[in-house]
């Protein structure tokens, strides 16, 4: 069992900082060094996050409709993701059932696809989450979280975790036992970082002061119509504490690709539509560089199972925004003026 430790564990990053040079990833409205208050960056760079991770794509692929029993379709699927340049592969125990499917058999379908492609694993950061029981809903006591995250490794026939998240906050569960129990994850080398998802900044200062390493990630919901964490807080503390920013449902649960929807989602269609004209790429696209522009440098989980989707989430890139425009979007997510 690999030690997040020892000096191994950062054996993939040769592999992909090369994967980094084939992947140049430029904002072409944009020149180096240009500096003006009416353009904005949308982050391209891959990063360290946690010093026992390789070094992170700006696009992460979700895995919450990952799902079915064609091992080499669902293979396929996830090089497609590699292939575009997105390493992070964000997943949950708690992803099946809403697909029709048994607890667990997202992680234990990718568990198949890595074992038919032993080279994949070196290829990717792995993150997953634990901490839902349906029925229950909530375990995160330091017994059960820990036994979850046993359990998602042996579904994913891997030895190690990159990333392992709380998946929401325990309100039975004392900040205390849950920091414990990852801890004690990381003393036992089964995951290299701890993280959250959909946690109070409260919740989080909480959980930190009882944790001997620090957190590296949060995960909430955010889009150009779930705009919460912009003003919740959850997006100030990631900047102040250096937490890594996981967007799940980047695209409003499709919403975003829809036509029948509220007037104040239709509102945010025609700003973002507006952008995909004037940069010739697709709605999706905007959407994803709306998230990504944002200075806490937020990494989108691209949640589709779509080949020819993957591949165009990388046009997000060639996205040139401006402050006018950026808050154009923000102004029909929230429906009224800014004050």
């Amino acid at each position: 069992m690999l030690n997040p430790h020892h000096a191994g564990a950062n054996q993939r990053e040769p592999q992909l900082r090369h994967q980094i040079t084939q992947f140049p990833l430029k904002n072409p409205g944009r020149r180096d060094g240009e500096l003006s208050m009416n353009n904005i960056t949308v982050h391209t760079e891959y990063r360290k996050i946690n010093e026992n991770i390789p070094l992170i794509s700006p696009l992460g692929w979700g895995m919450w409709r990952y799902r079915g029993s064609d091992i080499e379709k669902s293979r396929t699927i996830a090089e497609t993701a590699l292939e575009s340049g997105i390493n992070l592969f964000d997943t949950a125990d708690v992803y099946g059932p809403d697909n029709g499917e048994a607890f667990g058999a997202a992680e234990a379908l990718f568990g198949r696809v890595l074992k038919t492609a032993p080279g994949l694993r070196d290829r990717i950061v792995l993150a997953t989450k634990g901490g839902i029981i349906p029925g229950i809903p909530y375990a995160s006591r330091a017994d059960h979280l820990v036994r979850a995250a046993e359990a998602s490794l042996a579904r994913l026939g891997t030895d190690v975790i990159d990333l392992y998240q709380v998946h929401r906050p325990d309100l039975l569960a004392h900040p205390a036992e849950v920091a414990a129990a990852l801890d004690r994850l990381q003393q036992d080398g089964k995951i290299k970082a701890a993280g959250v998802s959909n946690h109070t900044p409260s919740q989080v200062a909480a959980l930190q002061a009882h944790l001997p390493f620090k957190l590296t990630s949060i995960q909430p919901e955010l889009s150009a119509c779930a705009v919460g964490a912009l003003f919740d807080g959850v997006l100030d503390q990631a900047m102040e504490r250096g937490l890594t920013v996981l967007a799940w449902s980047p695209l409003a649960g499709g919403r975003l690709l829809g036509a029948d929807n509220d007037a104040r989602t239709r509102a945010v269609i025609t700003e973002l539509d507006r952008i995909a004209l004037a940069n010739n790429v697709g709605r999706a696209a905007v959407a994803y560089a709306w998230i990504l522009a944002h200075p806490s440098r937020p990494i989108p989980l691209i949640g589709s199972q779509t080949q020819s989707r993957i591949r165009e989430a990388t046009d997000a890139f060639k996205v040139h925004l401006t402050d006018t425009n950026w808050y154009a979007v923000l102004k029909a997510a929230l429906g009224t003026p800014l004050p």
